[in-house]
């Protein structure tokens, strides 16, 4: 048990110490230093009102009307700054916990999109169930919760301190006989309050903790049952065609159901726990003023004085018992800490585990694309690729062919840098900038105009520049719709898709342009037109393509022939390659 809190303390200081130890460390630490400024503010006035407590009831009891309306004034006194206080505590909080989540967020952000971590984590298998919730809500819930627990311990330690020793005097002592002598507890109030709250603690952890595994749960299974219905969403298309209705329902409900499942144990546990919780507080309402009854029967203490006791009884057992009210919160939390770090965990492991046996790339000044003994491996293990060498020079035409299966595809995603699975050594010219069409291009969420000019901003290329190149490629119906917000991977049929992606091709003008089966969702005519528009427009690009299909061969000078026996090799056709 100690050493898993050792661990959970270890990888929560992980956590939350770089935005402390950041660029906007002044700032954080400022406004942190204000929102405990007025913890510590708030709980002075509540020591006030304390004593206030003792003055206003004795006024009463004594029916000084002009004390109790001085009282009167004093408590607004203390109310209206009360109410300031506690206003700007929160607000200061909420800044501090949004400019929190925001650094949380881009720092997140580039560490899993930088050196396409997103990528290799999901190839490896260690991604972490659903990335984006950990992103969208566990850091949300992170820092909001993890403001809110520190802050609360706190309030609770400073009212601890401020309190036990207004009780110690005011209780005074207790005697009582056993055995035939006499005994005195002096203070017995603040002993009664500790062992009150821990045994209350104790039981509370013992009857909470499987909260923490619900919530965990929960939040998997919840983020889970989003993913699913965006997935069907985004491929309403394919099930239609296949008439899958019943099978996306089918899982839709059993996803739903674990959803279901695990909140009904939430359910009960949490009636369990609120049970004891409730009953707990309402004791602690009346448990004071049964144990300074008797000081107050007895003369001891006027009525004041036993208010007095029954509110500093509070305060000391409210502070000693903040574990118990913060529990829900806490199970939660603690549920979130471990899905980041998990998350955390898997990015770091991600890009270390990859660096060793990743491809070396060297810039140089020639003007070649060299691949030199690159040997390519399934994440398994499994030798895809043995032995690669091959030069492209500028403006080179070559076609890359094989059976399905023999690594085509995976070796473009060497190429591109973001295969893992490679080892060797590739030489790029200084400017490598390098395009590349999948079979299925990527549309991100915006207007056309951002689709088309994807991965550069719509702003690099006029519209009149757009519509022309729409035109061109057999889209002259999108010409005029630049500026429609869709979700255009559903919008566009899959030969569209094609067209729209030669369009980004001849706008960007790469130097260096790969093609995975660019042109498969494409008639033979309209594969023909858009390799005539390359080789018309981008007369110095280097274009090396996949294609099942003969057509593409025309366009190219040279060919590339993978051989799946033996491991896997490259060879190499200095031939024109026939029409």
């Amino acid at each position: 048990m100690v050493r898993k809190s050792r661990a959970f303390l270890g990888e929560l200081w992980r956590l939350a110490r770089p935005y402390w130890f950041s660029e906007e460390k002044g700032s954080a630490r400022l406004l942190l230093a204000a929102i405990v400024a007025l913890t510590l503010a708030m709980v002075y006035l509540s020591v006030q009102f304390n004593s206030w407590y003792n003055a206003f009831y004795n006024a009463l009891q004594n029916k000084d009307k002009t004390e109790f309306f001085h009282q009167m004034g004093r408590f607004m006194w203390l109310a209206g700054i009360y109410i300031v206080i506690a206003v700007y505590a929160v607000y200061l909080r909420q800044m501090l916990q949004i400019r929190w989540r925001r650094w949380m967020t881009d720092r997140y952000l580039t560490d899993w999109l930088g050196e396409r971590t997103y990528y290799r984590m999901q190839l490896r298998g260690n991604g972490t169930d659903n990335p984006d919730q950990r992103i969208a809500e566990d850091m949300n819930l992170f820092v909001a919760q993890t403001l809110d627990l520190s802050l609360g311990l706190l309030n609770a330690v400073v009212t601890f301190v401020s309190f036990v020793g207004i009780l110690w005097g005011l209780s005074g002592s207790l005697e009582f006989g056993f055995g035939g002598k006499t005994y005195e507890i002096y203070g017995y109030m603040v002993w009664v309050a500790i062992v009150y709250a821990v045994i209350g603690s104790w039981l509370t952890h013992r009857l909470g903790f499987p909260l923490v595994r619900l919530n965990f749960d929960q939040q998997r299974y919840e983020a889970d049952f989003r993913f699913g219905l965006a997935r069907f969403r985004e491929n309403t298309e394919g099930v239609a065609l296949y008439r899958g209705e019943a099978d996306e329902m089918a899982g839709f409900r059993g996803r739903f159901g674990n959803v279901l499942g695990n909140w009904w144990r939430i359910m009960k546990r949490q009636k369990l726990l609120n049970f004891y919780t409730n009953g707990y507080s309402q004791v602690a309402v009346v448990f004071p003023f049964l144990v300074g009854a008797p000081r107050y029967f007895s003369g001891a203490i006027p009525l004041g004085g036993l208010i007095q006791i029954s509110n500093a009884f509070g305060q000391v057992q409210g502070a000693l018992s903040w574990f118990i009210n913060a529990y829900t919160t806490f199970a939660e939390w603690r549920a979130a800490v471990e899905r980041l770090t998990g998350f955390h965990n898997a990015i770091a492991d991600a890009k270390q585990a990859s660096a060793p046996q990743g491809l070396a790339t060297e810039r140089t000044a020639s003007e070649v694309l060299s691949v030199e003994g690159v040997a390519i491996a399934l994440p398994d293990g499994r030798s895809l690729l043995r032995q690669a060498d091959m030069k492209i020079l500028p403006g080179e035409r070559v076609i890359v062919r094989g059976p399905s299966g023999s690594g085509k595809s995976t070796l473009f995603r060497t190429l591109a840098g973001i295969w893992p699975f490679a080892s060797g050594k590739m030489k790029v010219p200084e400017d490598f900038e390098p395009l590349f069409l999948p079979q299925r291009p990527y549309f991100p969420l915006g207007t056309l105009r951002q689709a088309v000019a994807y991965p550069a901003a719509a702003e690099v290329f006029g519209d009149e520049r757009i519509r022309a190149t729409l035109t061109d490629v057999g889209l002259p119906h999108l010409a005029d719709r630049l500026d429609e917000t869709a979700i255009w991977a559903q919008q566009l049929s899959g030969g569209e898709q094609q067209r729209v992606a030669f369009a980004r091709a001849l706008l960007h003008e790469p130097r260096w342009l790969f093609l995975d089966e660019a042109t498969s969702n494409l008639d033979e005519s309209s594969e023909h037109r858009l390799y005539a528009l390359l080789e018309e427009r981008l007369p110095h690009t280097a274009i090396v393509s996949i294609a099942h299909r003969p057509g593409p061969s025309r366009f190219h000078e040279h060919a590339l022939e993978l051989d799946p026996t033996d491991g896997g090799t490259l060879r190499a056709h200095e031939q024109p390659v026939p029409a």
